[in-house]
């Protein structure tokens, strides 16, 4: 689908605080007013692939894709196919970087790609995933997985960056978070090292974990099994792709199911109907439990 420019109705604005490729919103927005229940913590999460500010239109209009996201209401949320300064397509903006400031939200960036920039002194382009959080931030890594390059034009599999994670202070609980965005390609031979990847460096962590992203394939597909040994699908319900007249789920809310201190309560989980992307993005009600994480 090719993408058209509509120009935004607000101005872009430059961030200069940063720490760990982390920048940070104004506090006032910094936690959720929502109320604790009994002794687990409540935590609205959504994942969303936004199409590089694209609806399903073909039309740039990051308007209309920041109403949508205020929308969902989430505490925390994973962007997929995120530009910063990509190229004309998104009228060259840092797109994480904007939506946060419009949501007043925190944000880690995970670029896939960074390429140098088309003149020189100008910022580097590149694509990615993000997380945007209403909690603060206090740790962000990108991590390789197995990726097959579309910037090579005779790509092998091989490691590569964004895979994001990042820890959030939740009521002094702190919660791991990754961001995921995998191969889409009908042969799953990627995407099979993409998941056994994954698995190791969520292994890595305690405490409760979440894993938001489109893995462009469904639920039942034997690639993605392995990682229902760990984690529970926050199932909404409802396909999300494609958004017009979506026929598979392939975006994915995925929550860690035990152990000491890291099994998290699925309340809820539903796909909101929008023409802000190409994809629908999913949304999910959470109660994390109390305990020790790292």
């Amino acid at each position: 689908m090719s993408l058209r420019r509509r120009t935004s109705r607000i101005p872009q604005l430059l961030f200069a605080a940063s720490l760990l490729g982390v920048l940070v919103a104004p506090p006032a927005a910094a936690t959720t007013a929502r109320p604790p229940s009994g002794g687990d913590l409540p935590l609205r999460v959504a994942t969303y692939n936004i199409h590089a500010g694209a609806g399903v239109d073909g039309v740039f209009d990051l308007d209309r894709q920041t109403a949508e996201l205020r929308s969902l209401d989430a505490d925390v949320i994973g962007l997929q196919e995120v530009d910063r300064h990509w190229g004309d397509r998104s009228d060259w903006q840092d797109l994480a970087g904007e939506l946060a400031r419009r949501l007043r939200m925190h944000v880690s960036f995970a670029p896939i790609y960074s390429l140098d920039p088309d003149r020189p002194g100008g910022p580097r382009a590149e694509y990615g995933v993000a997380v945007l959080s209403r909690h603060r931030i206090v740790g962000a890594e990108n991590h390789e997985i197995t990726r097959l390059s579309t910037q090579d034009p005779d790509p092998v599999p091989a490691p590569a960056p964004g895979f994001g994670e990042v820890v959030l202070r939740v009521r002094g609980l702190p919660v791991h978070v990754y961001v995921t965005h995998l191969d889409y390609r009908p042969d799953p031979a990627v995407r099979v090292a993409q998941v056994a990847d994954t698995r190791r460096i969520m292994a890595e962590d305690r405490g409760p974990r979440i894993l938001l992203g489109d893995f462009n394939a469904e639920p039942d597909a034997p690639e993605l099994a392995p990682l229902w040994r760990e984690l529970a699908d926050a199932d909404p319900g409802a396909p999300t792709f494609p958004a017009q007249a979506p026929v598979k789920r392939i975006d994915f809310v995925a929550v860690s199911k035990g152990g000491p201190g890291a099994g998290i309560t699925v309340r809820k989980a539903w796909v909101p109907k929008t023409d802000a992307s190409d994809h629908l993005p999913v949304v999910a009600d959470l109660l994390v439990r109390r305990g020790k994480g790292r």
